[in-house]
């Protein structure tokens, strides 16, 4: 593509250079050879990037995009925000998939990946073609593409993003994060509608405080990025995003369970298996059968629903497709039973979904409820003891282990969490290696008991001092309950 040419998408003219010359790819990393590149210099926590300018040029950088001047001997554009440059960039690069696509944008805390799979699944009853973007990776026709990051950084965004609509994807359900939002990774990307799900705390490591951490998800919905925004009513957040919206007159529609609201629901009957509902959308009457279980799969469902209703999804599709969703890999997912005892997967790393989880299970356990987590390292380490004390308050037992340590000790994570667990009880045990706690915990059943294992969900490795080991709860479950089966047999 032609530099001028993509100097025109952010407004800006070239120093130094003919606008005839002719860019084949973008970069933002100088130690990658990229010959004929367009290097983009972002300034990080801990790297700027204009530094490196002279790197990006001997690994094949023709030209450079800048905040502020450099020392380079190629060409170079100078931009107020080099960020929101890359994200209009890698459209123009990739041409502008997202004008050619239907994009819904959905963030929250919690549950954006069970609200995906579920909104895919009801657009896909009706013969759409979907793809999905986020933390289980991305998904389009046979397409499973791996992604480091719940939101791929603008390049690998905007090709995923052409490589769909090439495979002939007309709607793209994506998670969009809050670090997303704030690094503008969605700039560029033209949405068709927004889905606020919740807000509780997390991430506070990177964002200072709650108030900055909500201030990074409003962004989605700002009148300019988002035509309609589908939001919980039952949020005080959601009511604020829905307030500022309303007074500039932009369209939002609120789905809830408490408080009155366009879309809701009424849970008709709620077991381990799964919920029974009547959705009202609109006064458009609609009965479903939920296979995973809890009122924060409600929420989802009737998130998803407000937003196919939007795009004129008969109630009927609507039913049918969230009927049909068997479950979410990691998500709350029931993974098998061992001398009468159920064992459950969850994704919850944050205290509001670890409690969420326990007080579903906790409603339908006849035994005790028995629960299995640790914090990941080199993260917000306030939520530590506000975990422990979540999982003293609403687990009858608790098996602390280690999630991803990254570069901490995982016992310095486990004696943080044990703060607040000590506060309120004494019923747990710590086992730091995660296959000896998951074993422990399989030997520690007994008939009726429900054991969940949170924290990882469907991640295939564990992070110990910059390595990604391979490590699956599932995997390690199924091995060791083929182990203990075998042994009963005996």
């Amino acid at each position: 593509m032609r530099l001028g040419k993509l100097a025109e998408s952010i407004q800006t003219k070239i120093i130094g250079a003919d606008a005839e010359l002719d860019i084949v790819a973008l970069n933002t990393d100088s130690r990658k050879k990229v010959d004929n590149s367009l290097f983009v210099c972002l300034v990080g926590g801990s790297v700027d990037s204009h530094e490196l300018v002279n790197e990006a040029v001997k690994n094949g950088a023709v030209a450079i995009v800048a905040e502020r001047s450099v020392q380079a001997s190629v060409p170079v554009l100078l931009v107020e925000n080099s960020r929101k440059a890359l994200g209009e960039l890698a459209s123009t690069f990739y041409g502008e998939p997202s004008q050619r696509l239907k994009i819904i944008g959905i963030t929250g805390t919690n549950g954006k990946t069970t609200t995906s799979y579920m909104l895919s699944s009801i657009l896909q009853e009706t013969g759409k073609k979907v793809g999905i973007i986020g933390t289980l990776g991305a998904v389009y026709g046979r397409k499973c593409v791996q992604t480091e990051l719940t939101t791929p950084d603008p390049i690998a965004l905007q090709e995923l993003l052409a490589d769909m609509l090439i495979c002939g994807v007309e709607y793209v359900v994506m998670e969009v994060s809050a670090h997303a939002l704030f690094y503008k990774k969605t700039q560029g990307i033209t949405f068709a509608a927004c889905i606020f799900t919740n807000l509780s705390q997390d991430h506070l490591d990177f964002f200072e405080n709650m108030e900055a951490y909500k201030q990074a998800k409003q962004r989605l919905f700002s009148l300019d990025n988002c035509p309609i925004a589908i939001i919980n009513g039952d949020e005080k957040v959601g009511r604020e995003i829905g307030s500022m919206r309303e007074k500039e007159g932009g369209k939002t529609i609120f789905y809830g369970l408490n408080t009155p609201s366009d879309c809701f629901a009424l849970v008709t009957d709620e077991g381990l298996n799964g919920s029974e509902c009547m959705l009202n959308l609109n006064d458009r009457l609609c009965r479903i059968r939920l296979h995973m279980t809890g009122l924060h799969n409600v929420y989802n469902a009737l998130a998803a629903a407000t937003c196919a209703m939007e795009f004129g999804i008969e109630k009927d599709a609507i039913a049918t497709g969230l009927t049909s969703l068997q479950g979410v890999s990691g998500r709350l997912e029931s993974v098998g039973e061992l001398r009468g005892a159920k064992i459950y997967v969850d994704f919850a790393h944050t205290p509001d979904g670890l409690a969420k989880s326990l007080e579903t299970l906790k409603k339908h356990c006849k035994g005790r409820l028995v629960c299995l987590f640790g914090c990941g390292g080199n993260r917000d380490k306030s939520k530590r003891p506000i975990m422990g004390e979540t999982a003293a308050k609403k687990a009858d037992f608790t098996i602390l282990t280690s999630d991803n340590p990254r570069y901490e000790d995982p016992l310095d994570i486990i004696g943080e969490i044990e703060k607040g667990y000590r506060r309120f009880s004494a019923r747990y045990v710590i086992v730091p290696d995660r296959k000896k706690a998951i074993d422990y915990a399989l030997d520690f059943l007994k008939k009726d008991d429900v054991l969940l294992i949170a924290g990882k969900g469907s991640e295939k490795y564990q992070e110990i001092m910059g390595i990604k080991y391979p490590f699956s709860d599932h995997t390690v479950l199924g091995e060791l309950l083929v182990q203990k089966r075998n042994r009963t047999h005996c």
